[in-house]
C-alpha cells in the first residue's frame, strides 16, 4: 500500500493537484495517525476524490467514468449480481459481445479484476470511478437489503402474472382482492411512491413501454416499469378505484382514490388523459397527516417571517401569492389560514378542488358542471359574514371584482395568481379588467415564490461553488469565503440525490402609499419593481442566495429555479 501511495503521490504532484511540500507534511501527519497519505490529503481537502480518480486513470491508462451522469440499462446491471457488486465494489457500465466494462475505484487491484472475469465468465474492461460515486451507484442500482426485498416482491408479482393461468381481475374487492396479483401490483406502485415521499405518480403509455415515474421533491425519477402487456389492466384497475367510467377511452376523466399505507390514510387525485398510445394516468398524492402548516417550515428566514406574520394579521385587504403551477402557492395559503385560525374568526375558503381538510375552517368546493363557479361561491359565502376569505385562484374579472370589493368592506382576502414576479400581479389584475384605483386601495402585499430542494441532512458536506455558479449569483470568491455553502453527497436517506424535502424562496412586495400612487398612475411593471427594490424588496434570486450562503440549499437549485430573475 505504501509503494502504491508513493506512485500515486508522484502522479498527483506531476498532474498539479498538490505539491511536494504538502505531500511531505501529509506524510508526517499520516505516519503519526496511522492512516494513508492519500486518504489524509483527501480528508484535509488538499485534493478531491476526483483528483485521485484522474491520477489512477493516468497511471493505468483506464478511462474515467462519471457514474452520476450515466443511465445504465437494466440488462447491463443484471450482468453483475448484487452480492458480487457489493462485495467487490464495482458497477457494470456497458456490455458488448462477451465483454463487460466495470467501473472500479482501484484499477491496480488485479486480483479483484481477475476474480470478476472468472465469476462473470466474461472479458473485463476496466473503467475508473471515485469511491463516493461507486457507493452512490451501488445504492441506486442495487439498493439496500430492504429495497432489494421490495424489488423482489415486485418481481414476484410480475412472475405470477406471467403464469398463463394468472387472474387479471381488476374488479375484485374485499379480502380476496389482496391475493389478486394485478391488484397487489397496483397497490405496490402506490405504496412505494408514498414511501419515497413522491408527490405524483405518472403512468405513461409509450410506443414500446409502459413508463412509471415518481415526482420526488419536484423532480421526476423513472422507476422500474411494469411490462407493456399489463398497461390496459393496470389502467382499468385505477379507473375503477377512482370512480371513472372504465369503458370511456376518448375523453379525459378525473377521480379520487383513498388508499391505506400502513396506518396512514392517503388521498390520491387521479387524472386520466387519452394519448396516441393509450391512456396516461397521473395521481397526485395528498397526505393529509404529513402536511406541515407552520410558517417556518415554508422556508421563511426570520426577517421575512416577521413581515409576513404582520401582513396576515391585518383586518382587511388582499394578499396575493404568485408563481407558476407547482410552486407551492396553495400550501402557503393553507399555512396562512392555519396561523390565523382562532375561535373568534370565521374563515371560509373557495377551492377547486379542496385538497386538504383543515379543522375549524369552512371549505367550499366549486363545481363548474352545475354552474357553481368561483364568482357564485364568493357571492354566497360573503352572506355568511366571514372575517377571512381564501380563494383558490383569481381567474377572471368577475372573481377579481368580488374579491376586491370584499377586501374593501372589511374582509381579509387571500388568493393566488399566475405571474412570474410580485409586481407583475398588479399588471395582471389590471389586464383582466380591475380598475387601477381598486387594485391600489385593496392590495396589502404581493408575494412571488418558487420551490427549491433542501440539502439532505444525512450526507451534507462543504461545497466550493464553481466560477460559473458564482457569476450566475453575482458573487465573487471573497464574498463566499466565510459562508456555509454545502451540498449533499447522496445517500440512502435521499435516494442518492443529495436532496431531501423542499422549501420556498420568496419575493415579498409590501404595498405602501408611494407604491399605491404608482399603481393608480398605471406605471409599467419595471418602474413598480424598481420602487419595490428601493423599499427593500429582495428578488427571488437574492432570497435564494441568502439560503445558499446559510447552507440551506445549493447554488444549482437557486439558479435553476430563478432563471431570468434579476439578481
Amino acid at each position: 500500500m505504501a509503494e502504491k501511495d508513493d506512485y500515486l503521490l508522484d502522479l498527483l504532484v506531476d498532474l498539479g493537484f498538490t505539491d511536494a511540500e504538502q505531500v511531505a507534511q501529509a506524510r508526517e501527519e499520516a505516519s503519526a495517525a496511522g492512516v494513508g497519505v492519500v486518504d489524509l490529503l483527501v480528508a484535509n481537502k488538499v485534493i478531491r476524490p476526483g483528483d485521485v480518480t484522474q491520477a489512477k486513470s493516468a497511471q493505468f491508462g483506464a478511462e474515467v467514468v462519471h457514474l452520476a451522469n450515466l443511465r445504465i440499462d437494466d440488462d447491463v446491471i443484471a450482468m453483475v449480481p448484487r452480492e458480487i457488486a457489493k462485495k467487490y465494489r464495482v458497477i457494470p457500465v456497458f456490455k458488448n459481445e462477451g465483454k463487460v466494462a466495470l467501473a472500479i475505484a482501484d484499477p491496480s487491484d488485479l486480483n479483484t479484476i481477475d476474480s470478476l472475469a472468472h465469476l462473470l465468465r466474461a472479458e473485463v474492461e476496466v473503467r475508473v470511478a471515485s469511491e463516493p460515486e461507486i457507493e452512490a451507484a451501488l445504492n441506486k442500482y442495487y439498493g439496500t437489503e430492504k429495497k432489494a426485498k421490495d424489488a423482489g416482491i415486485f418481481k414476484d408479482v410480475i412472475q405470477e402474472l406471467d403464469d398463463e393461468n394468472a387472474q387479471l381481475s381488476v374488479t375484485e374487492e374485499g379480502p380476496a382482492a389482496e391475493d389478486a396479483p394485478l391488484i397487489r401490483l397496483v397497490d405496490s406502485i402506490i405504496v412505494e411512491a408514498f414511501k419515497l415521499r413522491a408527490s405524483d405518480i405518472h403512468l405513461e403509455p409509450l410506443a414500446k413501454k409502459f413508463r412509471l415515474r415518481y415526482r420526488i421533491d419536484g423532480v421526476l425519477q423513472e422507476m422500474k416499469s411494469p411490462p407493456k402487456r399489463l398497461q390496459a389492466p393496470v389502467i382499468a384497475r385505477l379507473k375503477i378505484q377512482a370512480g371513472m367510467v372504465i369503458s370511456e377511452h376518448r375523453v379525459p376523466q378525473d377521480g379520487r382514490i383513498q388508499s391505506k399505507v400502513g396506518s396512514k390514510l392517503i388521498d390520491l387525485r387521479v387524472s386520466c388523459l387519452p394519448t396516441n398510445h393509450g391512456e396516461s394516468i397521473v395521481m397526485r398524492i395528498l397526505d393529509k397527516e404529513g402536511l406541515k402548516l407552520g410558517l417556518p417550515e415554508l422556508g421563511f428566514l426570520s426577517d421575512d417571517q416577521a413581515t409576513f406574520e404582520r401582513i396576515i394579521a391585518l383586518p382587511d385587504g388582499i394578499l396575493l401569492v404568485t408563481g407558476p403551477t407547482g410552486s407551492g402557492k396553495t400550501t402557503t395559503l393553507y399555512s396562512c389560514l392555519n396561523f390565523i385560525n382562532r375561535p373568534d374568526r370565521k374563515i371560509i375558503t373557495v377551492e377547486d378542488p379542496v385538497e386538504y381538510v383543515l379543522g375549524g375552517i369552512n371549505q367550499v368546493q366549486v363545481n363548474e358542471i352545475v354552474g357553481f363557479t368561483f364568482a357564485m361561491a364568493l357571492r354566497a359565502i360573503l352572506r355568511q359574514a366571514p372575517n377571512v376569505v381564501m380563494i383558490g385562484e383569481i381567474r377572471d374579472m368577475e372573481t377579481a371584482s368580488i374579491a376586491i370589493n370584499a377586501s374593501l368592506t372589511g374582509h381579509l382576502v387571500f388568493s393566488t395568481l399566475h405571474t412570474n414576479d410580485a409586481p407583475g400581479a398588479v399588471t395582471r389584475l389590471i389586464d383582466i379588467g380591475v380598475k387601477p384605483f381598486l387594485v391600489a386601495s385593496s392590495t396589502r402585499c404581493l408575494m412571488a415564490q418558487r420551490l427549491v430542494r433542501k440539502i439532505c441532512k444525512k450526507c451534507v458536506a462543504p461545497y466550493a461553488p464553481t466560477d460559473a455558479e458564482l457569476n450566475a449569483m453575482g458573487l465573487r470568491a471573497e464574498d463566499v469565503r466565510n459562508a456555509n455553502i454545502q451540498k449533499g453527497r447522496g445517500c440512502s436517506n435521499c435516494n442518492n440525490t443529495g436532496h431531501r424535502g423542499r422549501m420556498g424562496i420568496f419575493e415579498i412586495f409590501v404595498v405602501d402609499d408611494d407604491a399605491r400612487k404608482l399603481i393608480y398612475d398605471r406605471v409599467p411593471t419595471n418602474v413598480l419593481r424598481a420602487r419595490a427594490r428601493e423599499m427593500g424588496m429582495r428578488t427571488l434570486r437574492e432570497d435564494g442566495i441568502r439560503k445558499v450562503l446559510a447552507g440551506m440549499t445549493t447554488p444549482e437549485e437557486v439558479i435553476r429555479a430563478t432563471v431570468g430573475d434579476e439578481a
